[in-house]
């Protein structure tokens, strides 16, 4: 049976999300669970575009054991330079080059002939092969290339050394027909079959995901996209729903992959709530509804037999009850076991305030499961402002809120009325912290079923340049984690104006 890799680019083109940045940490994180999720390539970054970038694609490289790690290059030698550097550790280290091949790529941005292309593709994938046994081309906007030209160019890019093709459908564009046919007919061009042929798949008319299934029917051997469908404008392929359309209908497909199913849903749990992406209950494999059933003819045929409504059990993909319950009594000892379950080998120093965080908690909740735990970590990262006191208190004429945020060892507070408790406290932390920012989303969900239920609150500003950013806040408290969530955000937006 034929094997499908999975190239994951959550830490690449998913951080493309707007209002998206993850640290090195939780990049170092991410890759650690996507490793025991299964992933066969992780495209840990783009080493040229930062430092930050090169330093977390430098540390992933370091860390995981069981993954090529690929780094992202223009077809520039200075970018093929840093992924080398950044690699340079590398277990099996892979450079991922690309270079636009749609007319309008062509003339409107890189001012370039179909001639010019296509030497730059030989000069440059030359230049990767000398420094990498993996090279991956990717001719951006395949899908609205001249396909004539589009073979020329990935014909170019084998005979020059590259290993993979990926055919990237930048925009949306595609469809499943037309994209199948396209890698048929690349594939069929090549006629080499040591090279591996991989899809891309963008989301802008929802068909990423059937555009994927479409090109492995049609001889792709490689899949690329993120957890959970993040990244830019309507995101990228769902890997997740492609893992378990290769599972459930392995009779059509035919293919399997290495994916560690039971791992799905903390691996897409993690990705959220390090994003602040929250998954849309109706979400296909890990939305809090796939596995929920309201009418009474299902209700009635699942307790009879699951089957007869479910084509995947909750427990395949990660979806079950803590094996391990933690509480109160717990010790340090199990306490890290459990980490190391969960996929975090934190040193000694790492684990402590972690625990303290965790006996905290177990102080106000009788059980600990693996949703408290993962959103103890998550929110582990020392804020540079921090939220040390909030009042409310209400009257006939509205509600007052009092604010304290601890900057630098320093403690200021606020107190603001408004017409609502929310709009008192984000109006409070306006002063504070004042920058102009449009409260562009604010969300709230509870991480737990029970009265002792934690809140998470994520909440998305637009900044003065119109970028989006993001904060968490998780707490027993919805004014408590609204605030926090808020103060992230806040503390975000000021952080980048000095950084200017």
């Amino acid at each position: 049976m034929r094997k499908i890799q999975f190239f994951d680019t959550t830490l690449r083109d998913g951080e493309q999300t707007p209002g998206v940045n993850f640290d090195t940490k939780e990049k170092v994180q991410i890759a650690k669970q996507l490793e025991r999720w299964g992933i066969d390539v992780i495209e840990a970054g783009f080493p040229i575009a930062s430092q930050g970038d090169f330093e977390a694609v430098k540390a992933i490289a370091e860390t995981v054991t069981n993954m090529t790690v690929a780094g992202l290059a223009r077809c520039r030698k200075p970018d093929i330079d840093r992924v080398t550097e950044a690699l340079v550790d590398a277990k099996d280290p892979q450079i991922h080059v690309f270079l636009a091949t749609s007319p309008i790529h062509m003339e409107e941005k890189l001012h370039m002939t179909e001639e010019e292309v296509l030497a730059s593709i030989d000069e440059h994938v030359r230049y990767a092969r000398e420094r990498f046994e993996k090279v991956q081309f990717s001719p951006e906007d395949a899908t609205r290339s001249e396909k004539a030209f589009l073979l020329k160019a990935v014909q170019t890019a084998v005979r020059a050394g590259a290993t993979i093709i990926n055919i990237p459908d930048t925009v949306g564009y595609s469809n499943p027909t037309e994209y199948g046919a396209l890698i048929r007919f690349l594939i069929d061009g090549v006629a080499d079959p040591s090279i591996i042929f991989s899809s891309h798949c963008h989301d802008d008319l929802g068909m990423a995901a059937a555009n994927a299934l479409a090109a492995i029917e049609a001889g792709a051997n490689r899949v690329e996209g993120t957890i959970n469908g993040i990244g830019e404008r309507a995101g990228n392929t769902p890997l997740e729903e492609i893992a378990l359309s290769l599972a459930t209908r392995k009779d059509f497909y035919q293919a399997e992959s290495q994916i560690t199913f039971k791992e799905t849903k903390r691996t897409s749990d993690l990705v959220a709530r390090l994003s602040g992406v929250s998954v849309p209950r109706n979400k296909a494999i890990v939305g809090a509804n796939a596995f929920a059933h309201e009418s009474g003819i299902h209700q009635d045929g699942v307790l009879k037999n699951p089957g007869t409504y479910e084509i995947i059990t909750p427990t395949f993909v990660g979806v079950a009850n803590n094996s391990l319950p933690l509480g109160k009594l717990s010790g340090r000892h199990a306490f890290a076991e459990k980490m190391k379950d969960l996929g975090f080998n934190f040193s000694d120093e790492e684990l402590q305030p972690i625990f303290k965080k965790f006996k905290d908690l177990a102080d106000k909740k009788k059980e600990i499961n693996d949703d408290d735990l993962l959103a103890l970590v998550a929110s582990r990262k020392a804020a540079p402002c921090r939220l040390t006191g909030l009042r409310v208190s209400y009257s006939l004429e509205g509600v007052e809120a009092t604010v304290t945020i601890t900057e630098n060892e320093k403690s200021f507070s606020e107190t603001v009325q408004g017409s609502g408790s929310i709009q008192a406290i984000y109006q409070a932390i306006d002063q504070l912290l004042p920058t102009t920012t449009i409260l562009e989303d604010y969300q709230i969900k509870s991480i737990t079923a029970g009265e002792d239920a934690q809140a998470e609150v994520y909440v998305a500003l637009i900044d003065q340049e119109g970028r989006i950013v993001h904060g968490t806040g998780i707490d027993f408290d919805v004014l408590h984690a609204s605030a926090k969530a808020y103060l992230e955000a806040k503390s975000r937006v000021k952080s980048r104006g000095e950084n200017k």
